[in-house]
């Protein structure tokens, strides 16, 4: 073996390592992201009863324990007790000619309530009875009576109000990361996500390199294809390929930052609330495709993998057999369609485009939903988070793409090189 070939092989040797890692760690990533996005799920936060409790509850609380009577609270409250006992006053007048009425007994009673008894005397006295009423209030000890019955009310009513949602999802995420809290599982995933990422773009970049540089080399040589050359360029496809099929190209994000608002003088708080998560590979779209009820589903599934992956690869094999004619291969119909009729039946490069307008579209159609929901107004502030991206996967798929094209106009270069020969 040649020391070119030899470098070669070291190359895919690496080339096969790097994939591996990237695998691994680009799965394990998605998993790390997917738990995040569903700690921080809005159903958890912003429509979560508990969370509301945790902040509004100690809100009530101190302003129970802040109770006073203000000059303006004290006319506001005679007010409201004046016509109380206005409409109390008429009420027990009412009853009580009502019962009188219905007896011989009673009418003589009434007659004698309507002689000795002036109902407007009696309202005359409200406002002393209301002065009376407003010095209880005040005393320390009516206050403390009326904040300790207040707090009681307020607890029974917290003990009463739960969710019942599903935690489960909540427990296992918790328990996979040794965590105790939602909080502390969220920042440990943080930091796992931010540095798994960082680990994971330095490999697929380093990847790329490895791969283009066996076909840049054999393009420069302008020598013709020997076989181990020719194993020398297919495995990188490959290892390519694999890893763009089985790692997340796009994610798809909608949260909201931040919303806050003020009650009575306390700010209520939320953040980093997620609105929708998706992180998906081609295989896993495929999956999800493929055991949909709908037959529909499944029959994209089957064409999505056909025409993207499994023709593809058949043309490369294909064109290996042709160019060294293996067994007669240049005679058998089949691989003769594949080399030279498949060139439109293979839609990786349209797969390549797809991904890229459906982030352009999710990009759009999520960032313009999300501003609606951006407000900065006297009552609540909204601030809300567009985080889609292409991931990845999707540079690996596109550099298989764009080498497979070069690799079949190589073997074509090859092939009319040796037929004039």
């Amino acid at each position: 073996m040649k020391l070119p070939d030899i470098i070669f092989s070291l190359i895919v040797i690496a080339s096969v390592v790097f994939c591996q890692r990237i695998i691994v760690h680009s799965i394990a990533n998605q998993h790390n992201k997917t738990d995040y996005a569903e700690l921080s799920h809005i159903r958890y936060g912003l429509l979560n009863i508990e969370v509301w409790k945790e902040q509004i509850t100690p809100i009530l609380a101190e302003e129970i324990d802040r109770l006073y009577l203000s000059r303006t609270n004290e006319q506001l409250l005679r007010q409201h007790i004046e016509v109380l006992l206005n409409r109390l006053i008429d009420q027990i007048d009412r009853k009580i000619k009502e019962e009188n009425s219905d007896s011989l007994k009673g009418q003589i009673a009434q007659s004698f309530i309507n002689i000795f008894l002036n109902l407007n005397d009696i309202k005359k006295g409200i406002p002393e009875y209301t002065n009376t009423i407003i010095r209880e209030i005040k005393k320390s000890e009516t206050r403390e009576q009326i904040k300790t019955t207040l707090t009681k009310q307020l607890e029974e009513l917290s003990s009463q109000t739960f969710d019942t949602k599903d935690t489960s999802p909540i427990r296992r995420i918790l328990l996979r990361t040794d965590s105790p809290d939602i909080e502390s599982a969220k920042i440990k995933l943080a930091e796992s996500i931010s540095m798994m990422h960082d680990l994971i773009v330095r490999e697929v970049i380093l990847l790329i390199i490895l791969s283009v540089i066996p076909f840049a080399a054999t393009a420069l040589s302008k020598q013709p294809l020997t076989l181990p050359r020719l194993i020398l360029l297919v495995l990188p496809l490959l290892i390519l390929l694999l890893a763009g099929v089985t790692t997340p190209t796009i994610d798809l994000e909608a949260k909201i930052s931040q919303m806050s608002f003020i009650l009575m003088g306390h700010p209520v708080h939320f953040e980093n609330q997620v609105l929708y998560f998706q992180s998906k590979s081609i295989l896993d779209v495929f999956q999800i495709l493929i055991v949909h009820k709908d037959i529909q589903m499944k029959f994209v599934g089957v064409l999505l993998i056909t025409f993207s992956i499994v023709f593809p690869l058949l043309k490369t094999a294909s064109s290996v057999g042709h160019y060294f004619d293996y067994h007669h291969a240049r005679e058998n119909p089949l691989i003769g369609f594949f080399v030279f009729k498949s060139g439109k039946w293979s839609m990786a490069d349209v797969m390549v485009i797809a991904i890229f307008m459906a982030y352009i579209g999710f990009n759009g159609i999520i960032g313009n939903q999300l501003d609606r929901l951006n407000s900065t107004g006297q009552n609540v502030s909204i601030l809300t988070t567009n985080g889609t991206s292409l991931q990845p996967g999707f540079y690996l798929f596109l550099t298989y793409t764009l080498l497979a094209l070069f690799f079949s106009g190589l073997l074509t270069d090859n092939l009319n090189q040796r037929n004039e020969w």
